[in-house]
């Protein structure tokens, strides 16, 4: 039998105003050219039909040389990553950190010295133990961090809007959140801890009575992220030039003041829309309603650490206002949107070990486990140690370092030369710029010490700049 001429014309055709053309089963096919672009693979060949696969005749078998058929399906079945084992439902936004008081005396971060001067930051909102695709109102602890792209390096401050914690020793995260999800054998609960698993674990873990407490509160259902308080949870530390430390806890006070639901509004609402708090966020961006909150320290030395009832690093306690009141220092603003949810809220990758000079950690335990388990969760997630390359994760100051190679390297160093920034973000080092020579590289050195709590014998970063060549 002849082949029909006809089987695979095209036949103009109108839908609107948009013109296309018709395939032989009905089928629209757009039409590009002018200021619609070409469809493409990811190699960059032109695509002439993206709505049937390629055949042996006109009802024929699909065939394995039809490489835009097979590019497209193994980029879909390869779409999804590893979701976060806890905050896997957030919600992000950029914005800036506007210092109002300089800290100049008391820390040497780059962020701090100057009134006015604007920091640009990534902040990504979530809840703690719902998967990603659990409802905005649950009745859980929302996660609220914040990364600063600093002039001196990233400094991520990963805090809840709760601010104290469920226990005292990393060691014990993974049974808390085993506890915490939903029961092993049904799959459920989701987004709750209203199960036997969460409270044999509170029954068991004293320290966890005051945590219990506050998720019992109306802080863990809130109206808005916009109307939601966040808290560093931990003691820092702040170093100024000559290597004087000061303890402090970071605190966000919402401008537009705290509100939450009711209960039964939360069940109503969650009937109504899983995405409420997702979609009031994006609505009063997206108006001109920029939401806005004040970073508050409270800070204090090693003589009221030694005199008070509990031990400053035990992120089960907190510290009274009335004992060390919040000085205002600054104010988080958040007037941009993300272009691609996956790109950016999904890619984000926070780490409390992200800290820059004049900002430092303490012996708090669940702190220290934090930033050995950070890292390792994001190389899990994001697929190997060079997420930093992704936009959303990469320093916008100049940043120089040795690691190169691995999974999905985008930017290695040439031959004597070290990289700068993200492309269009920077220069490279070239003619006229001096080059850092292995030898003489940014050296981090850690003070070891054996001392108990106070700030003068913790750990200390200093940094060591090498010439150049």
């Amino acid at each position: 039998m002849a082949a029909d001429p006809n089987a695979h014309k095209l036949v103009p055709a109108h839908i609107g105003d948009a013109k296309i053309l018709r395939g032989p089963g009905g089928e629209t096919h757009q039409v590009a050219g002018g200021d619609v672009p070409f469809l493409t693979t990811q190699q960059g060949v032109p695509v002439a039909d993206d709505q049937n696969s390629l055949k042996v005749g006109a009802r024929g078998p699909t065939l394995l040389q039809d490489f835009h058929f097979r590019e497209k399906l193994f980029h879909f079945d390869h779409e999804r990553i590893p979701e976060r084992v806890v905050h896997a439902r957030g919600f992000g936004a950029h914005g800036y950190f506007e210092t109002t008081e300089t800290l100049s005396e008391i820390t040497r971060a780059d962020l701090f010295q100057r009134v006015g001067e604007r920091t640009p930051v990534f902040v990504r909102f979530s809840t703690v133990a719902g998967n990603k695709g659990s409802s905005d109102l649950a009745r859980d602890v929302r996660g609220f961090a914040v990364k600063f792209y600093t002039k001196e390096g990233n400094w991520d401050l990963v805090g809840n809007n709760i601010p104290v914690f469920f226990i005292q020793d990393a060691i014990k995260f993974p049974d808390m959140v085993h506890a915490a999800k939903q029961e092993p054998d049904r799959g459920f609960p989701q987004a709750q801890t209203a199960h036997d698993n969460f409270w044999d674990f509170i029954s068991l873990s004293p320290e966890a009575m005051h945590m219990a407490l506050w998720i019992m509160s109306d802080r863990t259902i809130p109206r808005s992220f916009r109307l939601m308080e966040g808290f560093g949870v931990h003691t820092f530390q702040l170093v100024n030039g000559t290597g004087k430390s000061t303890f402090v806890k970071f605190h966000w006070k919402p401008k537009l003041g705290l509100q939450s639901v009711v209960w039964n509004e939360a069940v109503k609402v969650n009937g109504a829309d899983f995405d409420y708090h997702r979609r009031d966020l994006w609505n009063a961006i997206e108006a001109g309603d920029f939401p806005e909150w004040e970073l508050g320290l409270q800070l204090f030395d090693e003589d009221f650490a030694k005199s008070f009832a509990f031990d400053v690093l035990d992120a089960t306690k907190l510290i009274p206002e009335e004992l060390v009141p919040i000085q205002r220092v600054g104010r988080l603003v958040l007037d941009r949107n993300v272009d691609n949810f996956f790109a950016e809220t999904e890619q984000v990758a926070f780490c409390t070990q992200n800290i820059v000079p004049g900002i430092d950690f303490t012996n708090d335990p669940l702190l220290q486990g934090r930033n050995f388990s950070y890292l390792d969760t994001q190389v899990k997630r994001l697929g190997g140690p060079n997420f930093t390359h992704i936009p959303i994760n990469a320093p916008k100051c100049p940043f120089h370092t040795f690691q190169q190679d691995g999974h999905m390297a985008l930017h290695n160093r040439r031959a004597g030369q070290i990289t700068s920034r993200i492309p269009g973000a920077g220069r490279r080092a070239g003619p006229g710029r001096p080059r850092i020579a292995a030898s003489a590289a940014l050296r981090l050195r850690r003070v070891a010490t054996n001392c108990a709590s106070g700030p003068s014998c913790l750990p200390t970063i200093t940094a060591r700049r090498g010439s150049s060549t």
